[in-house]
């Protein structure tokens, strides 16, 4: 398996925008503290990994987003079921390779929500998540206009996949991002 910081060069490679990177490492901080409540431990380095390539051709090829990341992984030897599992992620916006297991179905949900989340920290005078609570969040989720771009359906369809009610994505991956948000954003 890739490690960690193979897997970070590699996102490094095709991404050099500091925004793309972070949102990387605030999706592999979130999917590791998935991976340990939802009982999945032994395979956090696994789940952050996924996390942390899953946009790795969004800033080179948007238009060709989760379809030009398949040959960029192979070329740098990385598993076709970390490949499915990083692809999954853009289904129904621009694959559709649906996301089977957990794993993706969480990734899958909570993809956009660190976006929402990030841009809901900034407009705080705290510009972090840490003193975040679920209501305000919920506030933000609901005003259409905030973080235009974070697909609100999406993510409620995320929670459905993975069974949850959208309070609890919300507040579990608010959660997650407090444990991995880092002091300079």
């Amino acid at each position: 398996m890739i490690t960690r910081d193979e897997a970070y060069e590699l996102l490094k490679k095709y991404n050099k925008d500091e925004f793309h990177l972070h949102h990387g490492r605030m999706v592999e901080g979130a999917m590791r503290y998935f991976a340990n409540k939802l009982g999945y431990g032994d395979e956090e380095e696994y789940w952050g990994i996924v996390g942390l390539l899953h946009d790795i051709d969004f800033e080179m090829w948007p238009e060709e987003h989760c379809i030009k990341a398949p040959e960029l992984l192979r070329e740098a030897g990385v598993e076709e079921d970390m490949i499915h599992a990083i692809v999954s992620h853009g289904y129904g916006l621009c694959v559709d390779v649906k996301p089977e297991r957990e794993m993706e179905k969480v990734l899958f949900a909570c993809d956009e929500l660190t976006g929402l989340i990030g841009a809901a920290a900034l407009m705080r005078p705290s510009k972090s998540c840490q003193d975040m609570e679920l209501k305000s969040l919920k506030k933000k989720f609901k005003d259409k206009r905030f973080a235009a771009g974070c697909d609100r359906e999406v993510i409620k369809q995320g929670a459905e996949m993975l069974g949850w009610e959208l309070d609890e994505l919300l507040n579990e991956t608010l959660e997650a991002m407090k444990t991995c948000e880092e002091p300079e954003c």
